[in-house]
């Protein structure tokens, strides 16, 4: 027997559900573009992270950016959307994700205290070949001769730069490793989330699931924080909010392996910030290394652009 109320409010619950699932359109480029912006971000917030851990315990660091980024995207989307933003069939999926990617920033930040910046990072940029290969087993995308082209030649590029010996392998690259799966299969993941979830609904589960669950570390170790401190933390968790709210937005608009490869862009920032901030004079093989990089990337943005 139906229940025409019971029908009803169902109805209009759905309907203000899916005004925050806008369908997904295919805009590349723009993807591109918001992709690398979200790399400027990312190289800025883990400079700040690496400054702060060498003082704070790792949770504490850890919590107080993420908890900075969930009261920021809050005060950003929570006017525009309410709580409507929260509505969401996918609930276990935003879980997953989540701790998923918790476990990838812990394991990251573990193995630069283990290992050679330059093996870590090596080791971390081997990311989007997962990522790539998740798209093809979970997604069923069409990958292409000439964007795996660009993913192994990005790939190479930073191999070149990093120059990854026998130091490479130690324990602490079994963490940059299981970063590096960890991170691919996120991104996969959410590429995959975009389908039902807007980038508003993305981005605030998992700023409330990582606030949560690196609240649990709390009480492993804190020190409090210097006012200078206090403000760097900060500007670290709304910087990294900004760059989370960027990249999952770069996977609304374009398949997971056209713009993944772009995340090598994030050396480049990372090569501008050692001269600026800490003088690191580049090497002819860091120099190489990033023209491998750029021009991967830019020939992949002119390929795609050319498509539409």
């Amino acid at each position: 027997m139906k229940q025409p109320n019971g029908d009803a409010e169902t109805s209009t619950a759905h309907e203000m559900t899916d005004e925050w699932r806008p369908t997904r359109q295919e805009r590349i480029p723009l993807g591109i573009v918001y992709m690398l912006i979200a790399t400027v971000m990312f190289a800025g917030t883990s400079a700040l992270a690496k400054w702060l851990v060498a003082i704070y315990p790792i949770g504490e660091v850890l919590f107080v950016r993420t908890a900075t980024a969930l009261i920021g995207s809050s005060l950003v989307i929570l006017p525009v959307t309410g709580l409507a933003v929260f509505r969401t069939r996918r609930l276990r999926d935003h879980l997953v994700r989540s701790v998923s990617q918790s476990c990838a920033q812990i394991f990251l930040v573990v193995a630069f205290s283990l290992m050679p910046l330059a093996s870590a990072v090596a080791i971390n940029f081997s990311a989007p070949l997962f990522a790539t290969v998740a798209s093809v087993v979970i997604l069923k995308e069409s990958v292409g001769p000439v964007r795996w082209g660009a993913l192994i030649a990005g790939f190479l590029g930073v191999l070149l730069v990093t120059s990854p010996g026998v130091d490479t392998f130690q324990i602490g690259s079994l963490f940059a490793l299981a970063n590096a799966i960890l991170f691919g299969t996120v991104t996969v993941g959410v590429r995959g989330m975009t389908a039902t979830e807007s980038t508003e609904t993305l981005t605030m589960y998992q700023m409330v699931f990582l606030t949560a669950i690196f609240t649990i570390a709390l009480p492993f170790g804190w020190v409090t924080p210097t006012a200078f401190d206090w403000g760097a933390m900060v500007v670290n968790g709304l910087g990294n909010a900004l760059g989370q709210y960027l990249w999952t937005r770069a996977l609304h608009l374009a398949p997971t392996s056209a713009v993944v490869p772009f995340n090598y862009f994030s050396l480049v920032w990372a090569i501008i910030l050692g001269f600026l901030v800490w003088g690191d004079i580049p090497s002819a093989a860091l120099l190489a290394g990033s023209a491998v990089v750029v021009g991967s990337g830019i020939f992949l943005l002119w390929h795609e652009s050319r498509r539409r």
